[in-house]
C-alpha cells in the first residue's frame, strides 16, 4: 500500500513511469457481440448500444434544426440536405431481451436500457410500434417507472421461455449481407431503414394465447449482455486481485467494503465491478475516490504484520511455543532466567 510503480505506454510508443500511492481499477466492461438471432448477417439487426447511437443522431439532427430556426429563421435550410424524422427512424421495432450469455446470468441493465430506448423512439415517432420479447423485466429501484411509462405509451411486451426462444429468419431483400464479423446499422443511412421492404421475420410463442406470433420489424434490436473486458484477467493477475465467477472484479465485502479489494490501497469503480448504470458508476467512483483520499491525506503510514513477542520474565520454560511454532522461531536461551528462577527462557 502506498508504493505502486506503473508504466504508461502512449500511442506514439513513448513510455512513462509513474509512482503512486493508491490504485483505482476502473477498466469498464464491454457489450457482448455474438451471432445469436442473426446478428452480423443483416445491417438492420443491431444491438441496444448501436440503436441508442442511431436515436442519438436523430436527436442531434432535430436539435440542429430547432437551433437554426430560432437563430437564422431559415426553416427550410435542412429540407434538401437532411431527411425528416418520419423518414429516418423505423416504424416497427422488435427488441429481444436476454441474448447469449444473458441466459445464464442477468446483466442488470439490459431491461432499463431497452425501455429507455423504446421511450426515446416513441418521443421521436409516437406512431412507431415497439414490441419487446422478454423472459423477465427487471427494472430495479425507481427504474420501475420506465416500465409503467412504456406500457402507457403503447409498448407491447411478449414473454417467452428459454425452451421456446424466438426464431429469426432473414428473407430475400435488397439489403446486402454484410461481410464483416460485427457489422452494424451505424455504417448505413438511417433513412434506408424504412424505405427497404422488411426482410426480417421474428416468430415467438405467446404463452397466454398459446399460439405462435410472427412479426415483421423494420429493425431488430438485441439486448446483448455486458461482459468483462478482455484484459480483466490480465489486470487481476498484475495487481493480484480476485475475480468472481463471471469475470468481474470481486470486492472485499459486499456491504462493509464495497469498493475495496482485499489488498490495501487498491480500489474499484464502474462496470469493472459489475454491470451498472451511469449514475451508479458515478456514485461508486466517488466512494472509491473518498477511500483513496483516506490514504493519500496521511503524511505517514504505519504498516506491518502482527509479531508475537515472548516476555522472558514470565516464561516458565514449558516449551509450548517451541513445539507449536511451524517456523522454529522461539529458542531456549540458557543465559535468561524465567519465572521462579528457572534457567533457560524463550
Amino acid at each position: 500500500m502506498g508504493n505502486f510503480i506503473s508504466t504508461l505506454q502512449f500511442a506514439d510508443g513513448r513510455r512513462r513511469e509513474i509512482q503512486h500511492g493508491v490504485t483505482i481499477l476502473a477498466t469498464g466492461a464491454q457489450e457482448y457481440r455474438g451471432p445469436e438471432y442473426g446478428y452480423g448477417s443483416h445491417p438492420n439487426i443491431v444491438t441496444q448500444q448501436e440503436f441508442e447511437a442511431i436515436l442519438g443522431r436523430q436527436v442531434d439532427r432535430e436539435t440542429s434544426r430547432q437551433v437554426d430556426r430560432e437563430t437564422s429563421r431559415q426553416v427550410d435550410k435542412y429540407t434538401s440536405t437532411s431527411p425528416t424524422l418520419s423518414t429516418c427512424i423505423p416504424e416497427t421495432v422488435v427488441m429481444i431481451q436476454c441474448v447469449g450469455p444473458a441466459e445464464k446470468f442477468c446483466s442488470r441493465i439490459c431491461c432499463t436500457v431497452a425501455l429507455k430506448n423504446a421511450l426515446r423512439l416513441k418521443e421521436l415517432n409516437p406512431q412507431a410500434e415497439v414490441v419487446i420479447l422478454y423472459t423477465d423485466i427487471r427494472t430495479y429501484g425507481f427504474k420501475e417507472r420506465l416500465y409503467t411509462e412504456a406500457r402507457e405509451k403503447g409498448v407491447i411486451f411478449i414473454r417467452y421461455d428459454f425452451d421456446k426462444k424466438p426464431e429469426v429468419q432473414i428473407a430475400n431483400s435488397e439489403w446486402p449481407i454484410a461481410d464483416s464479423d460485427t457489422p452494424s446499422a451505424l455504417n448505413h443511412p438511417p433513412s434506408a431503414i424504412r424505405h427497404q421492404p422488411s426482410a426480417i421475420r421474428v416468430r415467438v410463442w405467446e404463452s397466454i394465447l398459446h399460439q405462435e406470433i410472427e412479426l415483421h420489424p423494420d429493425l431488430l434490436v438485441l439486448s446483448m449482455p455486458v461482459v468483462p473486458n478482455v484484459d480483466a484477467h490480465e489486470m487481476a493477475a498484475r495487481f493480484k486481485v480476485p475475480l468472481d465467477v463471471d469475470g468481474f472484479f470481486l470486492e472485499a465485502h459486499v456491504k462493509l467494503r464495497p469498493v475495496d479489494f482485499a489488498s490495501d490501497g487498491i480500489f474499484m469503480a464502474g462496470m469493472a465491478h459489475y454491470p451498472k448504470l451511469l449514475d451508479e458508476s458515478m456514485i461508486q467512483a466517488q466512494a472509491a475516490a473518498a477511500r483513496a483520499a483516506r490514504i493519500l491525506s496521511r503524511e505517514t503510514l504505519t504498516a506491518g504484520g502482527q509479531v508475537a513477542v515472548v516476555d522472558a520474565n514470565k516464561c516458565t520454560g514449558c516449551l509450548t511455543c517451541v513445539r507449536i511454532c511451524p517456523f522454529n522461531v522461539p529458542k531456549i536461551r540458557a543465559d535468561l532466567t524465567g519465572v521462579g528462577g528457572i534457567i533457560g527462557a524463550a
